[in-house]
């Protein structure tokens, strides 16, 4: 999937999605419009329940849109089927989660590898990639470490480097910091900040509650009750 050089990496438009709980009808999102370009690192902010998440959901295909459409690289992922969402996911976007989601019984290298397991491939045939992209988040070192044996920053920079192992040009961070020191916290914001201006046209969206955090991301969008407030703080 790829996009024209005039689209950009992801397009929300007159977005609605609606849950069922009971007999209530809650709107998560209410209308929303956004065109958010590759290159740069995007953070959402907002209260609990404001939609922060399901922005993030519709975006990575992890849920549809109830109306409106969602564009991906210049493609309606909205319209897909569950085979082609799983599809697209493996390929076109790259996870990071707030509790690192790292297998125990492998080691980092085979982690990072696991994206290319679910396609087929054996993790050895990964190994030299997810090699190169641990040296890539500083851990050269902890190649052939498991996760109890990492601290919290090195998880989370092993999951980074899991979320690049397929190059997909988008990486979506569910607030990558939240369990971390502000120290080693800073460290991941970093690397994040690096992942999105490293000439790859790459576009990084974090959730997050910390607005330092936040601050520290070329371009602040601010949700309320299911509507973006702001595009810029």
């Amino acid at each position: 999937m790829t996009s024209s050089g005039n689209d950009p990496a992801v397009r929300f438009h007159e977005v609605v999605r609606e849950y069922r709980l009971g007999e209530e009808i809650v709107r998560a999102l209410d209308g929303v419009d956004l065109d958010l370009a590759g290159g740069q690192f995007v953070s959402i902010v907002g209260p609990s329940g404001a939609g922060k998440s399901t922005l993030l959901h519709l975006m990575g295909g992890l849920d549809t849109p109830t109306s409106g459409t969602v564009t991906v690289g210049g493609q309606d992922i909205g319209a897909y089927s569950d085979t082609q969402l799983a599809e697209f996911r493996r390929h076109h976007i790259g996870f990071v989660f707030q509790f690192f989601n790292l297998l125990p019984t492998l080691t980092a290298w085979e982690n990072v590898a696991v994206p290319r397991l679910l396609d087929g491939q054996a993790l050895s045939t990964a190994r030299d990639d997810a090699i190169a992209l641990l040296q890539r988040v500083g851990l050269a070192d902890r190649v052939e470490h498991r996760p109890a044996e990492l601290s919290g920053g090195q998880m989370q920079r092993v999951a980074i480097a899991r979320a690049l192992i397929n190059d997909p040009p988008v990486i979506l961070a569910d607030e990558p910091t939240g369990n971390l020191d502000s120290r080693t916290g800073s460290g991941v914001l970093d690397l994040l900040t690096d992942i999105a201006h490293s000439g790859t046209n790459r576009l990084v969206v974090m959730v997050t509650h910390d607005r330092s955090a936040a601050d520290r991301t070329d371009r602040v969008l601010t949700m309320r009750d299911g509507r973006l407030e702001n595009a810029d703080g």
